[in-house]
């Protein structure tokens, strides 16, 4: 089992940068998947990017692609999110998420997410 905190939400202008993170606990935390997913008022949770468990798969969304980067450092037990160049349709609830796989492989989906946190507010003012 792995609970999960994020941090490093915060109001940004356009064009600026948050670095957000997600501490977890758990000896196994290398065992899993991790990815981020963002979701703004009135829309479905939407996959950003994850990251397998040695991080040597990373994928992201076509809309973050270029401007985002997610990584992990499995000594620390943590994953961030960089994200560069913000956009306001960036603005969302962001959630750090953990899913049991058997291979080095990347989840998209939230349904095959086992494990999440509470969320970081991310405020992109225009």
């Amino acid at each position: 089992q792995v609970q999960l905190v994020e941090s490093g939400g915060g109001l940004v202008q356009a064009g600026g940068s948050l670095r957000l993170s997600c501490a977890a606990s758990g000896r196994t935390f290398s065992s899993y998947a991790m990815g981020w997913f963002r979701q703004a008022p009135g829309k479905e949770r939407e996959f950003v990017a994850g990251i397998s468990r040695s991080g040597g798969k990373i994928y992201y969304a076509d809309s973050v692609k270029g401007r985002f980067t997610i990584s992990r450092d499995n000594a620390k037990n943590t994953v961030h999110l960089q994200m560069n160049s913000l956009k306001p349709e960036d603005t969302a609830v962001h959630y750090c998420a953990a899913g049991i796989v058997n291979t080095d492989y990347v989840y998209t989906k939230p349904y095959e997410y086992n494990y999440w946190g509470q969320g970081t507010q991310v405020t992109v003012s225009s």
